[in-house]
């Protein structure tokens, strides 16, 4: 009769073991989860797509705004003033 209890004893002892296993694992897994999650919602949207420029205007509209675009340019430090002046001969005398 003692062996069965001492044999009780260790089945119910393995399967207590068991269980606290799977209850590890199981939060194991959950903390990876959710900080998986974090990570996810943490990551920054991506980037909107800048739109197209818009058309040329036709006619002499075209050559003041191919003026005012290089302007932009310069006054943004794109094109050095040496730079404009050579773009805006060849715009002006094609």
């Amino acid at each position: 009769m003692l062996a069965t209890v001492g044999r009780t004893a260790v089945v119910a002892g393995t399967a207590t073991a068991t269980a606290v296993n799977r209850y590890a694992q199981n939060k194991a897994a959950e903390k990876q989860q959710a900080a998986a999650n974090e990570a996810q919602q943490a990551a920054p949207p991506p980037a909107p797509v800048a739109p197209a420029p818009a058309p040329a205007p036709a006619g002499g509209d075209d050559l003041v705004s191919k003026l005012t675009e290089l302007a932009k340019l310069r006054d943004s430090g794109v094109l050095s003033q040496a730079e404009f002046e050579q773009v805006k001969a060849l715009v002006l005398n094609p």
